[in-house]
């Protein structure tokens, strides 16, 4: 396997190794999946209310790496003097509707107007959850960098953002923010599309963010694969990887792992903190809305292998710390 050009077959993405993606054939089982879940996905009891200090964000972290959780896969990560927001999400529903669909278990912690100046926006692929089209609109005319996968730009475009601040990387690419923050995308094992045209024609990554100081890992969405021992081996080790662990379900093993192979690809990374993302904040699986943490602090200590939890809204600098929220 490579770490450098995705494949393609005619307009699609091909993913690293052959992978079992959510098709029509697995709706039926799916929706049974669903109907005989007696799980509580959406929290009983409300979450929240989170709410940033902002005031924070005027002093520089002191070790140089800081952390704000708005949600789901939604980071405002503060890496070595860069302001980096990755796959924002401000919007109640993550649906083609704001009517239905997935709806937030609690509102981001940090209007929009509120947000510091960013040196970069990261858009890791085009799914309902990490790409947003009320929340890019916002920063249309902004001029606000956005760094991209291969194809998703079109998206940007559409809703205003100027093309001289898209900056669309196929795996392997890389490009600098100043002199000193190189950002590479990686392989990810997963899928993309927007409804039911166009599955697959553009594409899904994740990031090697590497400041002067700090080396971090954002995996946005993917199922377990062995490249995660060959991104660990070129570009690790990591001060912090950032591994989705939750929305995962008997009939899509292949795109999304959950909390053991998510655990798994931390150490396959050479990570030394890991941040679990990617769940907490909308029902996506048929899963209870905290299983996913309560799995992962279980495997964690059998792994030997350091947390760092922090609650919504918190600037948290980056070390070993697992919060109760």
């Amino acid at each position: 396997m490579s770490l450098t050009g995705a494949r393609k077959k005619g307009k699609k993405f091909l993913n690293p190794i052959p992978t079992d993606e959510v098709g029509f054939g697995k709706m039926i089982p799916i929706l049974k999946e669903y109907y005989n879940n007696k799980a509580e996905n959406t929290p009983k009891k409300q979450l929240g209310p989170f709410k940033t200090d902002v005031s924070v964000f005027n002093t520089p972290p002191a070790t140089g790496l800081r952390i704000t959780l708005i949600g789901h896969s939604s980071l405002l990560i503060e890496i070595d003097g860069k302001r980096i927001l990755t796959d924002p999400v401000w919007s109640e529903r993550v649906s083609f509707s704001s009517f239905f669909g997935p709806k937030r278990f609690f509102e981001p912690p940090i209007a929009l107007e509120d947000l510091p100046p960013l040196d970069a926006i990261i858009v890791s692929h085009d799914h309902y959850d990490h790409l947003d089209k009320n929340t890019i609109k916002y920063f249309a005319g902004k001029h606000v960098p956005f760094i991209t996968s291969l194809k998703v730009g079109q998206h940007l475009v559409s809703w205003g953002i100027e093309k001289n601040f898209i900056n669309e990387l196929d795996w392997g690419d890389s490009t600098m923010l100043g002199d000193d923050c190189n950002i590479t995308a990686t392989p990810a094992r997963h899928f993309s599309g927007r409804g039911i045209i166009g599955r697959n024609e553009t594409l899904w990554s994740s990031f090697v963010i590497k400041g002067h100081t700090h080396n971090i890992f954002f995996g946005a969405d993917s199922g377990w694969f062995p490249v995660f021992k060959e991104i660990g081996e070129t570009f690790g080790p990591f001060d912090l990887t950032m591994l989705e662990i939750g929305a995962y379900g008997q009939y899509w093993p292949d795109i999304h792992m959950g909390p053991d192979n998510a655990s798994n690809a931390h150490l396959a990374l050479k990570g030394k903190l890991m941040m679990p993302i990617h769940w907490g904040t909308f029902n996506l699986a048929p899963h209870a809305w905290d299983e996913p943490i309560e799995r992962l602090l279980k495997y964690a200590k059998e792994k030997n292998i350091d947390l760092f939890v922090p609650e919504p809204g918190m600037p948290a600098e980056v070390k070993p710390f697992v919060s109760g929220w």
